[in-house]
């Protein structure tokens, strides 16, 4: 099966909440509420500079995404 790289999340349990979910590697979700980003596997003995600068782009990518998921749901 082929996932998307990013999907779109929420939760009755958190209704003021959205995630933004990433399912490459890194594996990390986003809450949008507060852009608070949360790792879903170690990282340890990755390459700290270069996944920051990853997750840079990453995190601009998801942005990006969820903006054109909005305009679609508006359409």
């Amino acid at each position: 099966m082929q996932l998307p790289k990013f999907v779109l999340a929420d939760n009755s349990d958190f209704p003021d909440d959205i995630f933004i979910i990433h399912l490459d590697f890194p594996r990390f979700l986003i809450n949008l509420k507060d852009d608070e980003v949360e790792f879903l596997e170690d990282l340890e003995g990755e390459d700290e500079t270069e996944l920051e600068s990853e997750m840079e782009h990453l995190i601009t990518l998801a942005g990006e995404f969820y903006d054109k998921e909005m305009k679609n749901y508006e359409e």
